[in-house]
C-alpha cells in the first residue's frame, strides 16, 4: 500500500519546526497504532534557511555577524531521517487542486522540469514575501545574500539613507545604521503617527528618543509611493505628500504579503491569508488542511505564533489522522498581550513581554547582542522538538 504523503510547503521556521515535529512524533505514533505508512514531502522555495530576524544587523556591516551562520543549508537538518519517510523538494508551488490534491511544483533553479505530487494531508507554511530580497528569499537565496553585501558595500560611502517602514524591521535598520555610521544623513519614515505601534505610545516614544539620539531624523505620516529611478548610486522615490528626494541608499521595511498566489481563493481571506476558523487547532479551510506561521489567517506576525503553535497544529494533526484514538489535540494558546523586542542598535533598545515594558539591557540580553544567531542550528536541525 502506497504512503499516506504529508506535504509541508515552506522552509522556514514555520515548515521546518513543523517538519520535524510530524517526523519525530507525529508520524512514529501514527504508524504505530495502524498498518498505515506515512511520508513528509517539504517543499522549500530556497535550498537554505534565512534567520531574518536578523536582517537589520547583517545588512549593515559584513564584520558583525557573517553571513555564513545566517544562512544554513536545509538539506543538512534533515539528513538523518530514512528516505522512506521523507523527501527534501526544492522549488515554488505553482498551482494548487484541491480536487485532485496535487500540488504542482516548479524547480527554483530551473534544472528540472515541474512536479506534480499529491497529498493526503498538507500543511501551508509558505510565509510572507517582502518588496526587498533583504527581509525574505525570492526563490534563491543567493539574491538575498547578494542585496545584503550589496547594501553592505554601498554604506560606508553613503551621505543620505532613506528607511521607509516604522515597524521592527525599519527602526532596528535605522540605529544599526546610524551606529555604525554616524556622519551619514538617515531618515526614517514611520508610514503612521508613531513608531511601533504594536507597542503603548510611551514605547513607541522612547524608541523615537534613541533613535533621534543616535542622529536618526523621523518624519511621521508620510509614505513612499514608487521607486521612479535607480541608476546604482543613488535612488529617487517619490513620496505621499507629492514630493521626491534622491539618496544614496532606499531601504523598504515594508510591503509585507502573505505567499499564496498558488491557492484557491475560497481558502483565503480577503486580505490573502490562509483562513483558520478554528484558532485553537489551527485547522485551514477544508478537512486534512492546516496553516502556521505569517501565511495564516491566525496570525499576527509574531515569532510567538510560530514557536507556540508547532507542537498544538501537529498534535491536532495526530488526532484527526488517527480519528481520535491516538494522542489529545493540544490547543493552540495564542500570545495577545503586548509583546515585542526591538533591538536599537547593539547596546540595547524598547520593548515588551506579556504586557510588560521591558529595560534596554533586557533587550540587548535578549535579542540586541547577536540577534539570536546562536539558535540558527537548532531551528535547522529541529533540535528545540527531540521531545514531544
Amino acid at each position: 500500500m502506497a504512503p499516506q504523503n504529508i506535504v509541508v510547503i515552506g522552509g522556514s521556521y514555520a515548515g521546518l519546526g513543523t517538519a520535524h515535529y510530524l517526523l519525530k512524533h507525529t508520524i512514529p505514533a501514527l504508524e504505530k497504532e495502524n498498518d498505515t505508512r506515512y511520508r513528509l514531502t517539504l517543499i522549500s522555495a530556497t535550498t537554505h534557511f534565512y534567520h531574518k530576524v536578523g536582517a537589520p544587523r547583517f545588512l549593515a556591516s559584513p564584520d558583525l555577524i557573517p553571513l555564513s551562520k545566517a544562512f544554513l543549508p536545509i538539506a543538512d537538518g534533515f539528513k538523518d531521517y530514512d528516505s522512506d519517510h521523507f523527501e527534501l523538494v526544492i522549488g515554488e508551488a505553482q498551482t494548487l487542486d484541491e480536487t485532485k490534491k496535487t500540488i504542482v511544483v516548479k524547480d527554483t533553479y530551473g534544472f528540472t522540469p515541474s512536479r506534480t505530487f499529491s497529498y493526503s494531508t498538507l500543511v501551508l507554511a509558505t510565509g510572507s514575501s517582502s518588496e526587498s530580497p533583504l527581509w525574505s528569499i525570492p526563490g534563491s537565496h543567493e539574491k538575498t545574500i547578494a542585496a545584503l553585501k550589496e547594501t553592505q558595500s554601498a554604506l560606508p560611502e553613503a551621505k543620505t539613507v532613506l528607511i521607509a517602514g516604522g515597524g521592527p524591521a525599519g527602526v532596528e535598520t535605522a540605529g544599526e545604521i546610524a551606529t555604525l555610521f554616524p556622519n551619514a544623513d538617515i531618515t526614517l519614515l514611520s508610514g503612521a503617527d508613531r513608531l511601533l505601534t504594536r507597542l503603548r505610545p510611551v514605547i513607541s516614544a522612547a524608541a523615537e528618543s534613541q533613535e533621534s539620539a543616535l542622529g536618526v531624523k523621523i518624519i511621521h505620516n508620510l509614505k513612499v509611493d514608487s521607486v521612479t529611478s535607480s541608476n546604482g548610486a543613488s535612488t529617487k522615490v517619490e513620496l505621499s505628500d507629492g514630493t521626491s528626494r534622491t539618496v544614496d541608499i532606499y531601504i523598504p521595511a515594508t510591503g509585507i504579503r502573505p505567499n499564496t498566489a498558488f491557492l484557491p481563493k475560497s481558502w483565503l481571506t480577503d486580505r490573502g491569508y490562509v483562513i483558520t476558523g478554528d484558532t485553537t487547532s489551527l485547522r485551514g479551510p477544508i478537512d486534512n488542511v492546516y496553516a502556521i506561521g505569517d501565511v495564516a489567517g491566525y496570525s499576527l506576525g509574531g515569532a510567538l505564533d510560530i514557536v507556540d503553535a508547532v507542537r498544538p497544529l501537529c498534535s491536532t494533526i495526530l488526532t484527526d489522522l488517527s480519528g481520535g484514538k491516538v494522542g489529545k489535540a493540544i490547543p493552540f494558546k495564542q500570545t495577545v498581550t503586548e509583546t515585542q523586542i526591538v533591538p536599537i542598535g547593539p547596546s540595547g533598545g524598547v520593548g515588551s513581554v506579556f504586557g510588560w515594558r521591558v529595560p534596554s539591557f533586557f533587550v540587548w540580553g535578549f535579542k540586541s547582542r547577536d540577534y539570536m544567531i546562536g539558535m540558527v542550528p537548532g531551528v535547522v536541525s529541529g533540535a528545540k522538538f527531540v521531545k514531544a
